[in-house]
């Protein structure tokens, strides 16, 4: 058995989540990417769209061991903690959309991105704010509180869309609370373009549900700590999952499963999922012993917040690069150089995987070396 210290599972479906999370967002060539690989264009589920609110689950998974190590310090020093991570993480995200700080123009030229052009919201941002509150409640407030307050969140978001929202269609990306919300408190040139209109996936509205996925990821790590090494523990962590899908499917009847908006069936869907992945890892490494490959997603769990600034700001550079008489972003260069000659959707995912074990190498190494990033 592990040291009672460390869960491995835990460790394993945090750098699983980190994994496949590059893969995804760095796709040789998006227009040929295999559809398991795309988000939802709106209403429904692919795996792709499991990624982030693990993310956010994992993200409680490790605060229900950082609220054990913090049970002794006085409340002034535990909120300091909790808002400077907070904070950190939040200027992290902004600062990743805003990089590489310039851009070419037309003429070739590298000019300044301004700053009333910069995305306010965005991943890291939905994580930062997440975990500041859900890092409050779970300090301050008794668990059932905290289990309840939750399902509140996933209620009063669905009443707040269908009361504020368009009458005749209020999960509209255009004209849904949410995105009302964002364009008051930011304005569209603040906002993500990515859909080709100013609409903000990571908003301030719908972080509120968001909020659940990292209390209920505190309760799942938690219930693993205590009671997850036996068979009575495990298989009621299954049944929780197998309960949590049942729900959300059936609430998709009445609110759709939907990333971009992050409704509550969603969020019940994605929860459930992780509990069902977490039970199935804890089985096979635990119960099973067999950890044989589980030093892979190590290497992704030890340095998740860096490595996925790495992924990120390298990904960026990559088409920020120009080489070639024709200015050509390096990115789309050896995609067509190297990696399409394997076929265009089987080149765009061998491009993704390569870009992924880059880097799980830097990881890799800094492991080695007993580096480990903390916020």
């Amino acid at each position: 058995m592990n040291s009672p210290q460390r869960f491995l599972a835990l460790d394993v479906l945090r750098g699983m989540t980190i994994c496949f999370m590059i893969i995804v967002n760095t796709p040789g060539n998006g227009a040929t990417s295999y559809p398991p690989l795309l988000h939802a264009h709106w209403n429904g589920f692919t795996p792709t769209d499991l990624v982030f609110p693990t993310f956010m689950f994992v993200v409680g998974n490790a605060m229900s061991f950082a609220m054990r190590k913090w049970e002794g310090l006085p409340n002034a020093q535990v909120n300091w903690k909790i808002f400077k991570r907070a904070l950190i993480i939040f200027l992290l995200g902004y600062l990743m959309y805003w990089f590489p700080f310039v851009h070419w123009n037309e003429q070739h030229q590298l000019v300044g991105n301004p700053f009333s052009h910069t995305r306010v919201m965005g991943v890291l941002q939905r994580i930062a704010l997440g975990y500041f509150i859900a890092a409050l409640m779970i300090r301050y407030l008794k668990p059932t509180t905290v289990a309840q307050l939750s399902w509140y969140f996933l209620v009063i978001y669905w009443g707040i869309l269908l009361l504020f929202g368009d009458y005749h269609d209020p999960y509209n990306m255009l004209t849904n609370a949410g995105t009302k919300l964002d364009l008051w408190l930011f304005g569209p040139t603040h906002m993500y373009h990515g859909e080709g209109v100013a609409f903000e996936p990571e908003g301030v509205l719908s972080t509120l549900p968001a909020i659940a996925n990292v209390t209920f990821g505190y309760f799942a790590g938690r219930w693993v700590q205590e009671r997850g090494r036996t068979y009575e523990g495990l298989a009621k962590l299954l049944l929780a999952g197998s309960l949590a899908v049942l729900l959300a499917l059936c609430w998709d009847w009445f609110f759709p499963v939907n990333k971009k908006l992050w409704t509550g069936s969603f969020v019940l869907l994605t929860v459930g999922i992780d509990c069902l992945i977490l039970g199935g890892l804890t089985y096979v490494i635990d119960f099973s012993q067999r950890r044989r490959g589980t030093y892979f997603f190590e290497v992704f769990g030890k340095n998740p917040l860096f490595i996925y600034l790495l992924s990120e700001l390298g990904a960026t550079l990559l088409w920020f690069i120009r080489i070639g008489p024709y200015d050509q972003p390096l990115h789309s260069w050896l995609f067509e150089n190297i990696f399409a000659h394997a076929g265009m959707y089987f080149g765009s995912f061998l491009f993704a995987v390569s870009f992924m074990l880059f880097c799980w190498f830097i990881g890799y190494v800094l492991d080695k070396r007993r580096i480990y990033v903390r916020v």
